[in-house]
């Protein structure tokens, strides 16, 4: 029998949004997607995580923002490494959020980004409670001790790659190679400090724009394809 669906075939990316199959009224009330490798639906659970990751990324890259105004406003200020210090905290924290319910395909990818935060959030508890000063203000003055907080930022650029890839957006592809740039550049001392203070401006404003943009961005963008999700999983299983 004839399905009363006509059939939309999605691609592995999600590069453009889900078109749900037109439902009547006696149909089920949650619209039924066809996928890549099935027909699924995208329930409220779905919806909430998303939301959830979109807050997760509009908190992070406040506070990054906020941050970057302080340090280049007032650096002087005595009182600035630890409010730097405390807005660093609440980025790190809905950033890791944010990786909780981020929808990537590779799960193995997903996996590491969180493993990355995870590192750099142990690094920075470590170097808080080690050295007496601000912990922003501890990584600035010993740039060698990037290499356990900036794995953060490692998650961090990942993020930017994922949405860089999936939904070619300009403020991505910026960011995606400029924090690497800004993170290196300080801890090999070979990045004026003109350039880095650029950069991290540029890297705050893109970050806004990026977490100001997906606000507005439909729901079903970020959840995917989620036959692909059930038939990784299920080939996992097999293996």
């Amino acid at each position: 029998m004839p399905s009363r669906y006509p059939k939309l075939t999605l691609s592995l990316s999600t590069d453009y949004p889900l078109t749900p199959f037109p439902m009547t009224a006696t149909s089920a009330p949650a619209p039924i997607y066809q996928g890549q490798f099935g027909e699924f639906t995208i329930t409220a659970a779905d919806r909430r995580g998303v939301v959830i990751y979109r807050t997760g990324l509009a908190i992070a890259a406040l506070s990054f923002a906020i941050a970057t105004g302080l340090a280049l406003a007032l650096p002087a200020a005595p009182v600035t490494p630890w409010m730097l210090t405390g807005l660093y905290a609440v980025f790190a924290l809905a950033l890791g959020i944010s990786l909780l319910t981020i929808h990537i395909y590779l799960i193995i990818l997903h996996r590491f980004l969180q493993a990355c935060w995870l590192i750099g959030a142990i690094a920075s508890i470590v170097i808080t409670v080690k050295f007496p000063t601000p912990l922003v203000l501890t990584v600035y003055e010993q740039p060698l001790l990037l290499l356990g907080v900036g794995w953060i930022f490692v998650a961090l650029t990942g993020i930017f790659f994922k949405e860089a890839f999936c939904f070619d957006r300009l403020e991505t592809k910026l960011l995606t190679p400029i924090v690497p740039m800004v993170l290196l550049g300080h801890l090999s001392g070979l990045l004026p400090l003109y350039a880095s203070q650029l950069l991290l401006a540029i890297w705050a404003g893109g970050f806004l724009i990026f977490a100001g943009r997906k606000a507005f961005q439909a729901i079903p963008d970020d959840i995917g394809d989620k036959s692909v999700f059930e038939h990784l999983h299920q080939g996992s299983k097999a293996a």
